[in-house]
């Protein structure tokens, strides 16, 4: 798998700021956002999120104007780094390689459960990052079984939804639900 752009990465690219102080105040409002919304859902407290970034307000709403900007970039940075990762994956062995990938995207689903319920499914990021995600995740699954390592009565929309619906459980720990995908993923296997 080469380092293809994907149409996400363009997306975060063109939001991001370039001055550095700019740019490390943006950072910090994702990753603050990301926490919030892991912990409390889409109704998080914007004032909350910029403290926790230790900004002002303002520079939130500098950065994201409405809740939804911030929404759909907190989704399409999530989705750019599952890009990245894809890529950086692709030289294990193929096993290897999509358990990985499904490992970070089973810990992406926490942020993504709470800030679906802000966008439209047909928003032009939301098919940005679904093409995106296809691109760069597909081509793990398509290699594993072209190595006779996984079921070839599957396709990627098939694992996606699987491990989606493992995730949208509520486990006791973190554990718990590495061990129930771990059972799950055994059988994606194929039969030797």
């Amino acid at each position: 798998m080469t380092a293809t752009p994907f149409p996400v990465g363009e997306i975060v690219a063109t939001r991001r700021p370039h001055r550095k102080d700019a740019a490390r105040n943006y950072d910090a409002l994702l990753t603050a956002a990301r926490e919030a919304f892991a912990a409390h859902g889409s109704e998080a407290s914007l004032e909350d999120i910029a403290r926790r970034a230790g900004v002002g307000i303002g520079t939130l709403y500098r950065n994201f104007p409405t809740r939804r900007d911030l929404f759909e970039t907190v989704y399409a940075d999530e989705v750019n780094v599952l890009c990245r990762a894809a890529v950086e994956l692709a030289g294990r062995e193929p096993w290897e390689a999509l358990t990985a990938w499904l490992d970070r995207f089973a810990g992406y689903m926490v942020t993504k459960r709470a800030v679906r319920e802000a966008l439209d499914n047909q928003s032009d990021i939301f098919t940005a990052c679904r093409d995106s995600m296809y691109a760069a995740g597909g081509p793990l699954l398509e290699r594993a079984q072209r190595a006779g390592v996984v079921r070839a009565d599957m396709d990627f929309s098939d694992l996606l939804r699987m491990v989606a619906g493992i995730t949208a459980t509520a486990f006791d720990d973190d554990a718990q639900r590495d061990r129930v995908l771990a059972i799950a993923l055994d059988g994606v296997r194929a039969v030797r």
